[in-house]
């Protein structure tokens, strides 16, 4: 059966989502407070975000900078201002608007882009925390710095090795840690090597630059988030299992 997409029914399915995280940070022998819940509102409308707010959420991701600015700006007069993600590709014609908007660009997927926003960061006067999406997967239909395989794939990680390196050195972007995207699967187990995979590079990259901050890795989706927090995720983005189907 479909989830209730009724406003009314969002207070709900974030208690039982947090109810479910706890219980799974419990089990990983983690705190929940130390795992952020990014309710997905893309397609949705700002009285959706209203009805998730009220219910206690205030961390949102958004996919699309033109679709996400006119929805931030409906929703100035909330009490509380929400923390805004960019989750999903940001073209580099985007950048600057990005900049002005999101509280964490989690999407950063190239060197070229993470130029464009360190120097429109620059222009703005901002310091601008970002995460650095890969593709352990392999997909050619995912974004990200292409690392199939993790560290075990020696060519693409000196590769991605190299751009991390003038990555770190962008004064006006903060790396905070990776996010991931793992192939859609019917059972939640399935993303488990690819969450792990990230885990691993996340350990890896720490002990070769400890001067930078890898605490964060966002994965873990509606289906799988309960098998991401299993694998150490600080951030999990959850849209359906919030909002109701689309």
């Amino acid at each position: 059966m479909k989830p209730d997409s009724s406003l009314q029914n969002i207070a709900l399915r974030l208690e039982q989502i947090h109810a479910r995280i706890t219980a799974a940070a419990h089990r990983a022998a983690r705190h929940p407070a130390d795992i952020t819940l990014v309710a997905v509102s893309k397609t949705h409308s700002p009285d959706h975000v209203r009805a998730a707010v009220a219910a206690g959420c205030y961390t949102f991701g958004e996919n699309r900078v033109q679709e996400a600015a006119p929805k931030i700006a409906a929703l100035q007069d909330l009490p509380r201002r929400p923390r805004w993600h960019m989750i999903g590709h940001l073209q580099r014609n985007k950048a600057r608007l990005a900049v002005e908007l999101f509280d964490l660009i989690q999407s950063v997927d190239s060197l070229r882009l993470a130029e464009s926003l360190n120097q429109h960061a620059h222009d703005l006067g901002r310091r601008v925390p970002i995460l650095l999406q890969v593709n352990v997967s392999g997909e050619v239909s995912k974004e990200g710095f292409a690392l199939p395989g993790g560290i075990a794939n020696h060519a693409a990680y000196a590769q991605l090795s190299t751009e991390i390196e003038r990555i770190l050195t962008l004064p006006n972007l903060e790396v905070r840690g990776l996010m991931t995207i793992p192939p859609l699967a019917e059972e939640p187990e399935a993303s488990r090597p690819y969450f792990r995979l990230l885990r691993e590079l996340r350990t890896d990259l720490a002990r070769r630059w400890p001067q930078a901050n890898w605490r964060d890795l966002s994965m873990g989706m509606s289906d799988d988030f309960e098998v991401a927090i299993s694998e150490e995720a600080t951030i999990i983005r959850l849209g359906r299992a919030i909002f109701g189907e689309r």
